[in-house]
């Protein structure tokens, strides 16, 4: 695929960020959204410095009317939308099952499945027009595992490999992909605050046959893959790129 057309949400920090600089080959198109314009703007002159023709749009993926001025403005500018990464997403409020409230099940689930479910609807409808497009949604190995004082989070990415899935089948004779990538531990801001502390963060990486935590950049070259047409034969599956940890 020649300078795809490429919308990354959750893009200004960790694995949006290092995915939308995977993307940056010289005379790439990027856009680049998130909620923070100051943060936006940096990474679109960032991107730009690299060679891609990169846009900065704010939007808020839990709001239907923002997602689809994101993805018309996409369209807009560059004509058309090959690629969408999903990664706009939160880890809520880590702590026991009991301690759960409406409240902090809806802070979850309004950015990580609501927004993730906004943002397809809106892409397919352009994707499905041009029968031909490819949606990398993030997901977790929590999206496919139990995980102790994370259950609001695993439910969430559950619920997001469910829709990967189900997407893929509805839109397939259209010619459009959905696939996920569940990363497992990376070092990240939402690693960090979802730990609280190194010792926990260690414990992690503890059973992870690589030996290391995950890199930004690991995530994002599997989702560059899963995206690209060397990946044409893929759809409707969860990439898992976490070092070997769910292996056993």
């Amino acid at each position: 695929m020649n300078h795809p057309v490429i919308l990354i949400t959750g893009a200004l920090t960790g694995i949006g960020r290092a995915t939308a600089l995977a993307f940056a080959d010289s005379g790439a198109r990027i856009v680049i959204s998130g909620r923070r314009p100051a943060e936006g703007k940096a990474l679109e002159a960032e991107l730009q410095g690299l060679g891609a023709q990169a846009h900065f749009i704010q939007a808020d993926v839990r709001h239907d009317d923002e997602v689809r001025e994101l993805v018309d403005q996409t369209v807009a500018r560059f004509g058309r939308l090959d690629v969408a990464v999903n990664n706009a997403g939160t880890e809520g409020q880590p702590g026991l099952i009991v301690n759960q409230t409406a409240d902090s099940y809806a802070a979850t689930f309004d950015t990580n499945v609501l927004g993730t479910l906004l943002s397809m609807k809106h892409e397919l409808r352009v994707m499905s027009a041009q029968k031909s497009g490819s949606i990398v949604n993030i997901s977790s190995t929590y999206g496919h595992e139990g995980a102790a004082y994370a259950s609001v989070y695993a439910a969430s990415k559950h619920a997001v490999e469910g829709l990967t899935k189900s997407a893929a089948l509805e839109v397939a004779a259209s010619g459009v992909r959905v696939n996920a990538v569940a990363p497992g531990p990376t070092d990240t801001g939402m690693l960090d605050r979802f730990t609280g502390t190194a010792e926990n963060k260690a414990a992690l990486t503890a059973g992870v046959p690589l030996g290391r935590m995950g890199k930004p950049a690991d995530i994002a070259a599997a989702v560059r893959f899963v995206a690209s047409d060397a990946a044409a034969f893929m759809t409707g599956q969860i990439v898992t790129v976490d070092g070997g940890k769910t292996a056993g």
